[in-house]
C-alpha cells in the first residue's frame, strides 16, 4: 500500500486543519514556559504551506515536502519556523524524486526530519523539546517495520510512541529554548513543540489508516 503524492498533499491539508483546531491548546501550553504564540505561529505557518504546495501538486513527494518546509521557514515566527522548516526540508530530501512512498521511505523521511531538528536546535532526548516526541516515534516505527508491520501499522506505532514522548516532557526540566530560562519552574508543563510534533505524526498515521481501509 504505497503512499502517493496525493496522499502526501492530503496529509498536509489535514495537518493544517489539526493545527488550526489545536491553536488555542498549543498556545495555552506555551503560555507558562514560552512566548504564548506557538499555536498562532504554527497555524500561520500551515496556512502558508497550503498556499505554497498548491503550485507543487504535480511534483514528487520530495518537492512537495521541501516546498512545505520553505513555507514554514518563511512564515513561522520564533524557533518553530527554522526547526519545523528544516524538518520538512530534510524529509523532502530523503524522498526526492519519489511519487510513491513505502514504509521504509516514510521512516527515512521521519528520521531525516529528526536529524534536521537536532542539527538545527542542538537538542537531545530529555531536553524537553520536540525531539522528545519525534525520537521515540522514529524508533517505534523502525521496530514495527522490522517486525513486519505495514505502513499504517508502523505509523500507528510511531504515533503512540510520540504521544508517550509528549507526555514524558511534563516532569522534565527544560534545557533548551525559552523554557530553559525558567529553570525548575519549567517542570510540570507539557512541551508545546513535542505536542505539535505528536499532532503531526498522529495525522500521518490517520491518513495511512484511512488509506488502508479504503484500499
Amino acid at each position: 500500500m504505497p503512499i502517493t503524492t496525493e496522499d502526501v498533499l492530503t496529509c498536509l491539508h489535514r495537518m493544517a486543519g489539526v493545527i488550526e483546531e489545536n491553536k488555542k491548546y498549543l498556545t495555552k501550553l506555551d503560555s507558562p514556559i514560552g512566548d504564548a504564540d506557538h499555536g498562532v505561529n504554527m497555524n500561520r505557518g500551515f496556512k502558508s504551506v497550503l498556499k505554497k504546495v498548491s503550485s507543487a501538486e504535480d511534483k514528487d513527494a520530495g518537492t512537495i515536502l521541501k516546498t512545505a518546509g520553505m513555507a514554514l521557514v518563511s512564515s513561522v515566527g520564533g524557533a518553530g519556523g527554522p526547526l519545523y522548516g528544516t524538518a520538512f526540508m530534510q524529509a523532502g530530501m530523503a524522498v526526492a524524486g519519489k511519487y510513491e512512498l513505502e514504509g521504509e521511505d516514510i521512516l527515512n523521511a521521519l528520521s531525516s526530519a529528526l536529524d534536521g531538528v537536532v542539527m538545527r536546535g542542538k537538542a537531545s532526548p530529555g531536553d524537553k523539546t520536540m525531539v522528545d516526541a519525534i525520537t521515540p516515534a522514529v524508533d517505534a516505527m523502525e521496530e514495527a517495520l522490522d517486525n513486519g508491520a505495514d505502513t499504517a501499522g508502523a505509523l500507528e506505532a510511531a504515533s503512540e510512541a510520540a504521544k508517550q514522548g509528549m507526555k514524558d516532557t511534563i516532569p522534565m526540566l527544560a534545557k533548551k529554548g525559552r523554557a530553559s530560562y525558567l529553570g525548575e519552574r519549567s517542570i510540570g508543563h507539557q512541551d508545546p513543540g513535542a505536542t505539535s510534533s505528536y499532532l503531526l505524526i498522529n495525522t500521518m498515521a490517520e491518513v495511512a489508516r484511512e488509506k488502508k481501509r479504503s484500499s
